[in-house]
């Protein structure tokens, strides 16, 4: 971990032993370290329950409420491997335009905030499904493991990738999502039809909240339930369309079936170029779901901080288990490295920046560098081993681990 937050990566471009080399260790220790990593018996979930307990001990990290809820956001994180063997997942990628191989891992977070500073404790990560490595399947696996966690004064924030139907048969009771720009909706209730003849309507009327283009021609809005606005203390004005109880464009009417009803807000931001289309579950004010959805964004910060900050965008591990277990250590040393951070003061890169702020970068900067610590105070029950062992045997001819079978696929 402490070559992880120290940047080791970096400058030897994600190779894992001169990483370790360069923090000073010897190479007894780094052989040791490298078989914790591959077949140690631990998961990522041990760390970050242990993560999460320091920061509340600390109580520097205070949730962010709003009205009765508190956020938590959930996210898919992919981890490009172009030229791994065997790897089944895929993710699509904005610069080629298409989809490649990646270790994609799913994300669940907590939103709270140190000093002022937005930021998000990893509660949870999900790997895909060995026998059904898709993306849906991560995103049904991952909103399975939110509806366990998430309380009753909690919110899930989730992106346009979860789409509005796998969140309502997922039985998420409080969510906000967002939703795409041709999204479409219906009315709970049927539309009249006088006379006897004809198929009776069993759909509401269509609920169009952005106005599109097809084929050359503009199909309007419709025109919404209550329009709302607001004044920022920068002076921009915050417009937003309100359209209440609507039900998905799927739903037939006459089945008799309850209805999962949602609101759709359209919020028109001036520092924008397209407004946020977002629906919820939930009755909430208008700008309180524009602060919450705006907190979603911490999340969007981990594996900023993991990839580019630690240097393990580049990664040079190819079995079953390491492959997955090196992305989730780098994310959860992203959000080490976020919160210790917000924590300290701020640290200039130079005499040049003369306003800095307390970024996961420059605290990285201050660590690059140092050697692996040695005045921490260790427990009472650690201490050195005086034993004879130079009778054992070494390395391969000496371990006594066996091979494990992972077939759970969320930690």
């Amino acid at each position: 971990m402490w070559m992880l937050v120290s940047g080791a990566l970096l400058p030897h471009r994600g190779a894992l032993f001169p990483a370790l080399q360069s923090t000073g260790i010897s190479q007894q220790a780094i052989r040791r370290a490298w078989g914790a990593f591959r077949g140690g018996m631990w998961q990522i979930s041990e760390l970050m329950v242990a993560w999460d307990n320091y920061m509340r001990q600390q109580q520097r990290w205070q949730p962010r409420r709003y009205e009765s809820f508190y956020a938590v956001a959930i996210d898919n994180t992919p981890f490009w491997r172009p030229k791994l063997k065997n790897l089944k997942t895929k993710y699509f990628n904005s610069v080629a335009d298409k989809a490649l191989p990646a270790v994609v891992i799913g994300l669940i977070a907590r939103i709270g905030e140190v000093n002022g500073k937005r930021i998000a404790l990893p509660q949870a990560m999900v790997r895909v499904h060995p026998k059904d490595p898709s993306e849906e399947t991560l995103k049904e696996e991952l909103l399975k493991q939110v509806k366990r966690l998430l309380q009753p004064s909690e919110i899930l924030l989730a992106d346009a990738g979860f789409k509005l139907k796998m969140c309502q048969e997922a039985g998420i009771t409080q969510f906000l999502l967002r939703l795409p720009k041709n999204f479409t909706a219906r009315r709970n209730w049927l539309v009249y039809k006088a006379g006897k003849k004809g198929v009776k309507p069993g759909k509401g009327k269509i609920v169009r909240p952005l106005s599109r283009k097809y084929r050359g021609n503009e199909i309007a809005a419709t025109n919404p339930d209550t329009t709302l606005s607001w004044q920022l203390s920068t002076g921009e004005t915050i417009k937003v369309h309100v359209w209440y109880d609507l039900v998905r464009p799927d739903i037939t009417l006459d089945q008799g079936e309850p209805l999962s009803l949602f609101d759709v807000y359209a919020i028109f931001d001036p520092r924008y170029d397209k407004p946020l289309l977002v629906a919820t579950n939930v009755k909430l004010a208008a700008e309180t779901v524009w602060q919450l959805y705006t907190d979603r964004w911490p999340i969007e910060q981990l594996p900023l901080a993991a990839k580019q900050m630690i240097g393990a965008h580049r990664q040079y591990v190819f079995a079953e288990e390491s492959r997955h277990r090196l992305p989730e250590l780098v994310i959860l040393a992203g959000s080490i490295l976020t919160c210790l951070a917000a924590l300290h003061p701020a640290m200039p890169t130079g005499f040049w920046d003369r306003d800095p702020q307390p970024t996961p970068g420059r605290y990285r900067r201050a660590l690059m560098g140092l050697p692996f610590p040695q005045s921490y105070s260790l427990p009472a029950r650690i201490r050195r081993k005086e034993s004879v062992t130079t009778h054992f045997l070494k390395g391969i001819l000496g371990h006594r681990r066996q091979k494990q079978d992972f077939d759970a696929i969320s930690t």
